[in-house]
């Protein structure tokens, strides 16, 4: 397993694929920051980090508030030294058309998915810089690159993301700082366990099942799937990789019928 000596901050880093990034970098030895605004899972995640001997503290954040994001840096730092990881995974998600998107539930997603990433982009990058390097990782999604029903603002978020990268990877290559994206395709997490309970409480079992059948491998992902491809990507193995996005999709953007 590649190792990790870089301090590493992961937003939404308390549950779903952010814990899993946050245990899978812990325990490939790098000290984590957890930016999340839940306290009561962070904390969960943090004591399984510390337990299994790893070093884990939580931070609260919200990614979407410029005074949230500066202060959450300025103690991870002081806590753990200059970052020379950002993982900007912290999101949500929405479903509607283009015409039917409330407009507060676009400025929303727009707030979190892509203000968030600017912001924690803009407090990390100079320490980056000034420590001599790092690697930003950003958490995009197959909807940045292919249509998906009923997902306009969301799709819009991630396209943003996906650029953004390209930005970054280009802006920042001189100082040491690779920058990439993985786009998965849909990934077991507690979001897709509430979504099904909220939304089809009676056929959960079948709809659970028409969605891992989307994917053409039959399943959806594992959210520790999609850490150890992050670990790989901020690991020096992938010292020769930027400006890359990375499907993580099951097959979906190539063998569907």
């Amino acid at each position: 397993m590649p190792q990790l000596e870089k301090t590493a901050i992961v937003t939404g880093g308390g549950s779903g694929i952010g814990r899993a990034i946050s245990e899978t970098f812990a325990g490939a030895g790098a000290p984590v920051a957890i930016f999340d605004l839940d306290e009561n899972s962070a904390s969960e995640t943090v004591a399984a980090i510390t337990g299994a001997g790893g070093k884990a503290s939580f931070f609260r954040c919200d990614v979407s508030d410029a005074e949230s994001v500066g202060a959450a840096v300025a103690a991870a730092r002081a806590e753990f030294g200059f970052p020379g990881i950002l993982v900007n995974n912290a999101g949500i998600a929405n479903i509607g058309t283009a015409t039917n998107t409330r407009e507060d539930d676009f400025d929303r997603v727009m707030r979190v998915n892509v203000k968030g990433v600017y912001l924690c982009l803009q407090s990390v990058l100079p320490l980056m810089v000034e420590g001599g390097g790092g690697v930003v990782l950003n958490m995009s999604s197959i909807a940045a690159i292919t249509g998906l029903k009923d997902r306009f603002a969301y799709s819009a978020s991630k396209g943003a993301v996906h650029t953004m990268t390209l930005s970054v990877a280009a802006d920042y290559l001189q100082h040491g700082i690779r920058c990439n994206a993985i786009c998965p395709a849909r990934v077991h997490t507690p979001f897709v366990d509430g979504y099904l309970a909220k939304n089809y409480p009676d056929t959960r079992d079948e709809m659970f099942e028409k969605l891992s059948k989307v994917q053409p491998i039959g399943r959806m992902a594992r959210p520790e799937e999609i850490a150890k491809l992050a670990l790989y990507l901020c690991s020096e193995d992938a010292s020769y990789i930027t400006a890359q996005t990375f499907n993580i999709d099951g097959g979906y953007m190539n063998l569907r019928n």
